[in-house]
């Protein structure tokens, strides 16, 4: 739990771990979202909960450095996350579209289709490897915020386009839940928004390639 300890201003926080049977906290009944339905989402009401010192992380004022950087280690989670769904959306298109057919020959002859197809793939080895490449800085020991914000952009964006072509491709039955294409889609939405919308991202990209905005 990040906490106001001091002043106004993000050296003012502080990060605390606090017990799952603390007094006073509770949690609300669980969202009801489109998508992460096996990862359930609820608010946290604090009502005089008290913690000892010794469940402090890190040292007083720190809790918003800590936030910031497990952000950059989440951004490659998600980006990872992105290309696996991705890769089940061009699955489950590439799939269908060698067996449905169409004027007596499979869909996946056409070439509006197939070059969907090209795309898809294309785009999700480029983001395979750019969050690879963070992942690997980070390992390493090196800066990665650039590299982690870049892959979670380009791959959750990736993540989007590739559920929603597999959908189109899939036709009617990309709509309906007989088939996991719309489902793909609805997972895929969340990642552009969490750990940093893919607004938020081009702001971070943008400050380590032209430096900070001017006040």
């Amino acid at each position: 739990v990040m906490a106001r300890t001091g002043g106004e201003g993000p050296r003012g926080i502080t990060a605390f771990l606090v017990p799952g049977d603390a007094e006073g906290l509770t949690a609300a009944a669980p969202e009801k979202k489109m998508g992460l339905k096996g990862s359930p989402t609820a608010q946290i009401h604090l009502d005089g909960v008290r913690v000892g010192d010794d469940r402090r992380i890190g040292e007083e004022g720190q809790g918003f450095a800590i936030a910031l950087s497990a952000l950059d280690s989440g951004r490659l989670g998600i980006a990872a996350c992105a290309i696996g769904v991705a890769q089940a959306a061009l699955d489950e298109a590439t799939a269908y579209a060698t067996e449905r057919r169409q004027f007596g020959r499979p869909i996946a002859d056409f070439q509006g289709l197939r070059f969907m197809l090209a795309d898809m793939a294309t785009q999700i080895e480029a983001g395979r490897a750019l969050y690879l490449t963070a992942a690997r800085l980070r390992d390493a020991g090196r800066p990665f915020a650039r590299e982690a914000a870049m892959a979670k952009l380009f791959c959750t964006d990736t993540a989007m386009k590739a559920t929603t072509d597999a959908v189109q491709i899939l036709g009617g039955y990309g709509y309906t839940a007989d088939f996991p294409a719309e489902r793909y889609m609805r997972e895929a939405k969340v990642l552009q928004i969490v750990e940093g919308t893919n607004q938020i991202q081009r702001m971070v990209i943008a400050r380590h390639v032209a430096g900070p905005e001017t006040r």
